[in-house]
Parts: structure tokens; C-alpha cells; sequence
């Protein structure tokens, strides 16, 4: 959306007017439907800082929970200067931009260790980052003659990874996860990292990269990773990430051009923007 006078400084939810806050929040609570169970969830969506909520949908669920649609306008309101947001500090390149900057700065192939880790059984995300086919009409990892990549798949332990990690000589370790109960996401990931700071005691550790539906860019410090992608993650996002990391950020001749156009000049807030938003940084 474009300002004439520039952006807000803080947003409220759109409904059916400007700045009216109006949701729609749906949820499940642990009691048989009936009036008791409505009211509840009428005073859950008022502490929850919604003014005037009403119940719009609910039913029963199995014989003892209850699930509910509930609309209303929030009260808060987002200050946006006190929003945290992490900024790709690397261009996006080519395929063949990549493959040019690692060989020039590895003067090798940059090796590249994938898994589910854990109990985790879902390869989707690792598999649209690895295997050649790719995902959004990117190729993966395996495409990329700069690369050799060893896709472990699902359910792998822990120490299991870590040994191939050493044998295999990787550069960088890719882990997706999707498997979220308990957190056991971040515990798995924890793990990870100790288990190869121990394993590369004294020497330098692979690139140790995760992704999934419930990691936010911002938890990398937390998780002890050197990077987090979340939902929208294509090949090219990381594969540009890596050549960016591996080379200390040096870029061939041919690839200037493309990453000085991939750097975003500040907006003029008094002018509408006529670019495009690309919005793929947002696995």
C-alpha cells in the first residue's frame, strides 16, 4: 500500500474501516459446548485485549472441547519503530553467480550436509532446499555445480548427523525442522550445536543452518546458529546466504552488477514506491 505522506508510525488491524482494529480469532477450549463454554471464550477474547467481541461460530468437538470463532477490535496497536525485523545483509545471485563466487573463494566445491533431525519425519522443506527440483521455480542445492550436497532425509540423530558432518568434510550443516510439540524444535537444534562445537573442538565449525515453519529469523543467537530462515525460504535464499558466508562476502567481477542491484536504496517517504516488494525472505 502506498502513503501520500508517508508510512504510519503505528498500525492497528484492518476490517471494515480504517485504523477499527477488527479480527477474527478461533480457538479450542476443553469444555463441552454450551452456555458456560461460550461465555468463557467471550471473556478469554476480552483479556486477550479484544473490545466488544462477539461469538460469531461454535460447535462441539468430540465430548469434551468446544471450538469458537470469535470477531471483534483489539485495542493495541503496533508502534512500528519498536518492531524488530531481520534484514538480509547479502544479494541474491544467480545460480551461475553463486557457482562463480564459491569457486573463486573456496577454490573447491562448497560441501553441504542436509537432515531431519530427530524424530521428525517430514523431508518437504529440506528436499525443496536440497534436491534439484527445487520448490517456486528455483532449482535446489543439488543443481549448483559450486555444490556438493549429502541429503541424510528423516529421522536422523543427532550424533548420527554430526559423524557425517565430519566425514563428509561439510562447509554447512542444513536442518529442517517441522515437528514443533514441546518445543522439541529448539531442543533438537541445542542439541545440535553442542554436539558439533564438541565434535570440531579447536576447529572451525560447519555453518550450521536451520529452517521451518516455527523458527523466526531472529532466534539464531538463542538456538546458537549461525542462521534461521522461516516460512517462504526458496534455494536461492540460501545457496546466495552460503556463498555470501563461506567467501567472507567477496563477489566475482560478473556478479557486481547483480548484487549492487539487489541493494534497496532508502524509500522516499514522500513519494510512492514504484518497485515491486520482494518478499521471499520471509523455510
Amino acid at each position: 500500500m502506498n502513503f501520500p505522506v508517508g508510512p504510519p508510525t503505528a498500525v492497528r488491524p484492518y476490517g471494515d474501516t480504517t485504523d477499527d482494529g477488527m479480527v477474527q480469532l478461533s480457538f479450542t477450549l476443553p469444555l463441552p459446548h454450551g452456555p458456560l463454554a461460550e461465555a468463557a471464550a467471550l471473556e478469554l477474547a476480552r483479556r486477550m485485549g479484544m473490545e466488544r467481541p462477539l461469538l460469531v461460530h461454535a460447535r462441539q468437538v468430540g465430548t469434551e472441547f468446544s471450538f469458537f470463532v470469535v470477531y471483534g477490535a483489539v485495542v493495541h496497536r503496533v508502534e512500528l519503530e519498536s518492531v524488530d525485523v531481520v534484514e538480509r545483509e547479502y544479494p541474491l545471485l544467480s545460480a551461475q553467480e553463486v557457482d562463480e563466487t564459491v569457486h573463486e573463494g573456496l577454490r573447491r566445491d562448497l560441501v553441504v550436509v542436509g537432515a531431519c533431525i530427530g524424530t521428525d519425519a517430514h523431508t518437504v522443506g529440506i528436499d525443496a532446499i536440497l534436491n534439484i527440483k527445487g520448490f517456486a521455480g528455483q532449482k535446489g542445492l543439488e543443481y549448483y555445480h559450486s555444490m556438493r550436497v549429502v541429503n541424510l532425509g528423516a529421522q536422523v540423530a543427532v550424533a548420527d548427523l554430526v559423524r557425517r558432518a565430519v566425514s563428509e568434510g561439510a562447509d554447512a550443516v542444513l536442518v529442517s525442522q517441522a515437528v514443533t510439540q514441546r518445543d522439541a524444535h529448539l531442543t533438537n537444534v541445542r542439541e545440535l550445536g553442542a554436539e558439533l562445537d564438541a565434535a570440531y573442538a579447536g576447529r572451525t565449525r560447519p555453518l550450521l543452518v536451520v529452517g521451518g515453519p516455527r523458527f523466526a529469523p531472529g532466534m539464531a543467537a538463542e538456538l546458537g546458529v549461525d542462521r534461521v530462515f522461516g516460512r517462504g525460504t526458496t534455494p536461492d535464499d540460501v545457496a546466495s546466504y552460503l556463498a555470501h558466508a563461506l567467501t567472507g562476502g567477496r563477489l566475482p567481477a560478473t556478479a557486481t552488477a547483480t548484487a549492487t542491484a539487489n541493494v534497496t536504496e532508502p524509500a522516499n517517504v514522500t513519494e510512492p514506491a514504484t518497485e515491486p516488494v520482494d518478499d521471499r525472505s520471509a523455510v
